[in-house]
C-alpha cells in the first residue's frame, strides 16, 4: 500500500561543533519520504520556490516517490531554516527561519492521492493538516507530527485534529507542555484521552515511548557512535514506521511496534551524515540487518 506524506520541504542550513552544511535539501515530509520510501511508494504533497533545484526533485522521483502532488510557485523562494547544535548534539538553537512559500502553504491533493490508505501529517501547522483530512477519502491510518510552536499557538485547531486521527507523535516536552504532565506516563495516556487511538513520544537518544489501547512499552534508540548531524531524525522516524505499516497494510498493535523499531534503525542512519547523505548509501537490506542486530541487543535468556 502507498502513504501520503504531506508537511514542509526546505533548504537547511546546520552548524554542528565539528562541520558544517550551507542550503542543503531538508523538510520534514522531504525527511520522512525518503525514510518511508525504502518500504513503500510515497505519495509527496509540498511546495517549493523556482529555486528548487530539478535535481532534488529527481533525487525524490528516484526513491519511488511521486511528486504529483509538489507545487512549485514561480518568482518565489523556498522554505528555508538555519540552525547550530550545541556540543551535546541534543539541543540546538535555531538562527534564522524564513518561511517564504511555506507560509501561505494551502495543500491540494491530486486526485490520485485522495484514496491513499495510509497518511502522514508532517509537522505543520493544524489549520494545514486539518485541510489535509478534508479531502482523504476514508483512509485506513492517519498519523499526524507537532510541535511546541501549533501547541503555542493554534491548541484549539490541533484538539480538533486529535480527535480526528489514528496516532500523534511528539517529543517527550511537546507531550509535557501539551497535557501539562510532567511524568511521561501520564502525559502519554492524556494524549489518548484527548482522542488518539496511540500516540508516540520520541526521546531523542533515549528512543520511544508507545501508548496506546494495548498498553505502554518504550524502545531504546540503536547505539550510534557517530552522530554527525540530528536533523530530520524525528521525521526519518516517522517515516520509517509509517512506511513500514503500509508496506504490510497493517495496524495491529505487533505491526506498530515492529514499525518502531524499523523507525528508529532509519533514524539511527540519518544522523551518521547531513541532510540525506548517508540514508542515499543505504537501501532496505541495511535496515533488517540492522533489525537483527536490534533484536539481538533486546534479547533476554
Amino acid at each position: 500500500m502507498s502513504l501520503l506524506v504531506v508537511g514542509s520541504i526546505a533548504f537547511d542550513s546546520v552548524e554542528t561543533p565539528t562541520d558544517c552544511r550551507e542550503n542543503v535539501i531538508g523538510g520534514s515530509a522531504t525527511y520522512c519520504s525518503y525514510a518511508a520510501s525504502y518500504f513503500t511508494p510515497v505519495n509527496l504533497v509540498g511546495v517549493v520556490g523556482e529555486d528548487w533545484p530539478a535535481e532534488h526533485t529527481a533525487l525524490l522521483v528516484s526513491r519511488n516517490v511521486n511528486t504529483e502532488g509538489l507545487e512549485v510557485k514561480a518568482g518565489e523562494k523556498t522554505f528555508s531554516w538555519k540552525g547550530k547544535y550545541l556540543p551535546n548534539m541534543n539541543d540546538r538553537e535555531t538562527l534564522e527561519v524564513n518561511l517564504n512559500v511555506f507560509e501561505t502553504f494551502s495543500p491540494i491533493l491530486p486526485e490520485s492521492y485522495k484514496s491513499t490508505p495510509f497518511v502522514f501529517l508532517a509537522n505543520g501547522a493544524p489549520t494545514v493538516q486539518l485541510q489535509v483530512l478534508e479531502q482523504v477519502e476514508t483512509p485506513k491510518l492517519v498519523v499526524a507530527d507537532t510541535m511546541d510552536l501549533w501547541i503555542n499557538i493554534q491548541k484549539e485547531e490541533l484538539l480538533q485534529l486529535i480527535r480526528r486521527i489514528d496516532g500523534l507523535v511528539l517529543n517527550d516536552s511537546e507531550a509535557k507542555l501539551l497535557t501539562g504532565e510532567e511524568n511521561l506516563v501520564k502525559a502519554g495516556q492524556a494524549v489518548l484521552d484527548l482522542g488518539a487511538k496511540f500516540c508516540v513520544l520520541k526521546k531523542g537518544e533515549h528512543g520511544a515511548m508507545y501508548f496506546g489501547e494495548d498498553g505502554c512499552y518504550v524502545l531504546p534508540a540503536y547505539p550510534t557512535e557517530d552522530v554527525l548531524d540530528p536533523t530530520g531524525a524525528g521525521d526519518s522516524f516517522a517515516g520509517g514506521m509509517m512506511g513500514y505499516l503500509a508496506s504490510q497494510d497493517a495496524t495491529d498493535p505487533a505491526s506498530i511496534k515492529r514499525a518502531l523499531v524499523y523507525g528508529t534503525l532509519v533514524a539511527s542512519y540519518n544522523v551518521e551524515d547531513f541532510s540525506l547523505d548517508r540514508m542515499q548509501q543505504i537501501e532496505r537490506d541495511s535496515l533488517d540487518q540492522r533489525f537483527a542486530q536490534y533484536q539481538q541487543m533486546l534479547s533476554i535468556d
